[in-house]
């Protein structure tokens, strides 16, 4: 193998999901076998790189203002689904479970990390709840002990925020350990249809 070779492919395994023959796959492709689409993804991810950034309101994709989700006048609005990270909202999104906005964390807490509130997007979170008329919160995030204590956490901040709003979390059908992403959408519509109040 070439250095040059080498190096894509080491990049390419830093990404998410990609070990070292799917990195080292996708450089043969790319660069050996279909060169010719090679140029067409490097354009597109330098303009989505200038363009693509996190929406101001609720932490999803978006390109120079609000995401799609927050921009449609249909939402209810005075639901908000709580998930952990954009590939969750889009594997909520296809399951067509949940017709309210969403709110991204980009994360959940994990002490042991050094995850802590203040790197969440929590704090956009709360104003939120403090300007929009929310009267519903879906706890959206995977059936582990760190999302537990983040469920925990954000249940705590709409009730200082929001007191009169339901939460609720979802969780029938996610098994154990488990995100939403890898999910199927008919077990995400059972999840949300299943949801369960927060307690606490």
């Amino acid at each position: 193998m070439t250095s040059s070779f080498d190096k894509v492919r080491q990049l390419l395994k830093q990404l998410p999901g990609l070990g070292h023959r799917s990195a080292e796959r996708i450089a043969l492709h790319l660069l050996v076998e279909r060169p010719e689409k090679l140029r067409p993804l490097q354009d597109a991810l330098i303009a989505a790189a200038g363009r693509v950034s996190r929406c101001v309101t609720c932490g999803n994709i978006a390109e120079g203002g609000p995401c799609q989700v927050c921009a449609d006048p249909r939402r209810d609005r005075a639901s908000v689904c709580v998930v952990e990270q954009v590939p969750d909202l889009m594997a909520v999104e296809r399951s067509g479970a949940h017709r309210g906005t969403y709110h991204v964390l980009h994360g959940r807490l994990s002490p042991i990390n050094g995850v802590g509130p203040g790197e969440l997007n929590l704090a956009s979170f709360e104003a939120r709840l403090r300007a929009e008329p929310i009267d519903e919160v879906v706890l959206a995030l995977g059936n582990d002990v760190e999302a537990e204590a983040t469920c925990q956490f954000i249940r705590e901040t709409v009730r200082l925020a929001r007191p009169n709003a339901k939460v609720s979390r979802i969780g029938f059908g996610l098994p154990s350990g488990s995100g939403l992403t890898f999910a199927d959408p008919a077990t995400l519509r059972s999840a949300m249809e299943g949801r369960r109040d927060a307690g606490g």
